[in-house]
């Protein structure tokens, strides 16, 4: 079968929770004007959703039954994000939506449905593509693929201060939370979360998110002048 040829750019940033990709693919799509897709968000709206409708999250077979009557909606433009009509982009923004999505996101018939979903909003290209297997799974042939990563302690701190406003978590609970998910990305048996072997690793921990901006239109900027890649 002939492949299709991308009409742009698929920039691919994965890593754990509190390194700053939204932030940082959010500014990097502005100013390489390109689509910025966060995956994280749909996970999220997903376990919602099915918390909603009362769906066992622990439940495979009731989370496929689920998943099969779904239609999700994600706006490039204003990241709004809905499920079966219903809007849900300030709450999977929440600690709460997070913990389940924690727990969805093991799950071999979540993460089949939403990667095909999210292979068709980014086939097209020119997209900035975040998440935890956007490198290694959804677009393995992404035309460059960033890991950033951070100190759990560094991570931490910034999940509390996106949390700040809600009142309603601590530091030892961001903190606990943090290193529960990552045990669960790192050892679920689909799609963990792991290094591309061609993934550009970038340390968060001492940087701002200006700098990381940088390094990463830096890199990119480097690849298109040599031509590895095509804008």
């Amino acid at each position: 079968m002939k492949r299709k040829t991308k009409r742009g750019l698929i920039v691919a940033i994965d890593g754990p929770g509190g390194v700053g990709k939204s932030t940082v693919s959010r500014m990097v799509a502005e100013k390489l004007h390109l689509k910025y897709i966060n995956t994280g968000s749909m996970y999220r709206a997903l376990a919602l959703a099915a918390m909603d409708a009362g769906v066992d999250l622990e439940n495979e077979e009731a989370l496929k039954v689920f998943c099969s009557t779904v239609e999700i909606e994600f706006d490039a433009d204003s990241g709004r994000i809905s499920v079966n009509g219903r809007d849900y982009s300030d709450t999977a923004r929440t600690q709460k939506a997070g913990e389940l999505a924690s727990i969805i996101s093991t799950k071999k018939t979540v993460r089949d449905f939403l990667v095909g979903y999210q292979r068709g909003l980014g086939e097209g290209g020119s997209v900035v593509m975040e998440g935890r297997d956007i490198g290694t799974v959804v677009f393995p042939d992404a035309d460059i693929k960033f890991f950033l990563d951070a100190s759990h302690e560094a991570r931490a701190k910034r999940r509390l201060l996106e949390l700040a406003s809600t009142g309603k978590a601590g530091h030892v609970e961001v903190s606990n939370e943090l290193r529960e998910r990552d045990r669960r990305d790192r050892e679920r048996v689909v799609s963990p979360l792991t290094v591309a072997a061609d993934a550009i690793r970038v340390d968060t921990t001492e940087m701002g998110v200006e700098e990381v901006v940088r390094k990463v239109l830096k890199e990119i900027d480097a690849r298109l002048k040599s031509g590895n890649i095509r804008s």
